[in-house]
């Protein structure tokens, strides 16, 4: 992967963000995306952050590389430490992280207000997809697009949020599933919920094997079978 040819899931990330966007792209690695984006004349300007040095000077590297230190600033900081008021930010992407270590981000963002409410967030959680949704949904945030792409054998999902004048409440269904998912329910949707519900079989057949008091894991593990079989059945 390089600037010039981005890997099938940050291609994708890129189509989603909107034209002339100021960018804050956290824990930009090499800094491929906004240097891409910018080499595509998609963006106004860029911010890239980085917690890790080693990351954070390749990042740097790959900027000077292509001549657009004037476009884009690299930056060594944690997570939306990275943004400064300054660059009015109307765009974030944080990619390939858990949905957890996303919604953290987030979160010390919102809280030090680095996030100010008003910028379109690009997100690919490589696992906690549900703990990213049940965050925006608190937040008052509206899922405007969604996507589920497999490369290398692994399934990724994307999710596109803002804050808009009318919120919606999800159900806790369209929460783990993802409200445009369910809808288009893609063959890759139904891949990864196969996936899902096997892998839950098999800590259901280990829970009942297990000594002492199961039953409240068992319960819950039973729910999410249902509930997958539900959705993989089209039943709903």
């Amino acid at each position: 992967m390089n600037e010039n040819q981005l890997s099938k899931r940050l291609e994708r990330v890129g189509e989603l963000v909107p034209e002339q966007s100021r960018l804050a792209d956290i824990g930009s690695d090499h800094a491929y995306l906004p240097v891409a984006l910018m080499l595509q004349k998609k963006l106004t300007s860029a911010v890239a952050g980085e917690v890790v040095a080693g990351p954070y000077e390749a990042a740097k590297k790959q900027v000077r590389k292509n001549g657009l230190q004037e476009q884009i600033t690299v930056r060594l900081a944690d997570g939306l430490e990275a943004i400064e008021a300054a660059d009015h930010i109307t765009a974030v992407t944080i990619c390939g992280m858990g949905g957890a270590l996303i919604r953290d981000i987030l979160e010390a963002g919102w809280n030090n207000q680095r996030l100010q409410g008003n910028e379109r967030l690009i997100l690919q959680p490589n696992i906690g997809e549900k703990t990213l949704r049940d965050w925006l949904t608190t937040h008052g945030y509206t899922i405007l697009e969604e996507d589920i792409l497999e490369e290398n054998k692994k399934i990724y999902e994307i999710i596109v949020a803002a804050r808009e004048s009318v919120r919606v409440a999800y159900s806790e269904k369209e929460r783990r599933f993802g409200p445009y998912l369910l809808q288009k329910r893609s063959a890759v949707f139904h891949k990864k919920w196969q996936r899902e519900l096997k892998q839950r079989q098999n800590i259901l057949i280990q829970l009942e094997k297990a000594a002492g008091d199961q039953e409240e894991k068992i319960a819950q593990i039973k729910k999410e079978i249902a509930e997958i079989q539900e959705v993989l059945s089209d039943e709903s």
